[in-house]
């Protein structure tokens, strides 16, 4: 598994791909093969936080999207959380394959107004 840590904006969109290769360097492919990644506040939690969208961006050159909109950033407390990203192939095995810490970074809320920026 690879260690990436992340930092995601609370109320704006997260969009990351993972390029996924061999150890011979060449890319996986891909076709058929399913991915999930969840949120939670520690690897002990019983519950995911939120859920990560994945999908097959190029099945042919093994690269994989994966996004959380919006509205589940939003609701999102800032602070430190971690993720795991699984793959099931085609024989059924399932691997963690990617995780890390993410750290989400608070919003500003200007409420109905728009914020007043200092002139230089």
């Amino acid at each position: 598994m690879i260690y990436q840590d992340i930092s995601i904006n609370q109320g704006s969109d997260y969009i990351n791909t993972l390029n996924l290769v061999a150890t011979d360097g060449t890319p996986v492919f891909i076709e058929n093969y399913q991915f999930s990644g969840q949120i939670r506040l520690s690897y002990y939690s019983a519950n995911a936080s939120a859920n990560l969208n994945l999908y097959i961006v190029d099945q042919i050159n093994g690269i994989v999207g994966f996004t959380l909109d919006a509205a589940n950033t939003a609701n999102l407390l800032p602070g430190n959380y971690v993720y795991t990203v699984t793959m099931k192939d085609t024989n059924n095995v399932t691997s963690q394959i990617l995780g890390g810490l993410v750290n989400i970074i608070p919003q500003a809320n200007w409420g109905n107004s728009s914020p007043v920026l200092p002139y230089e």
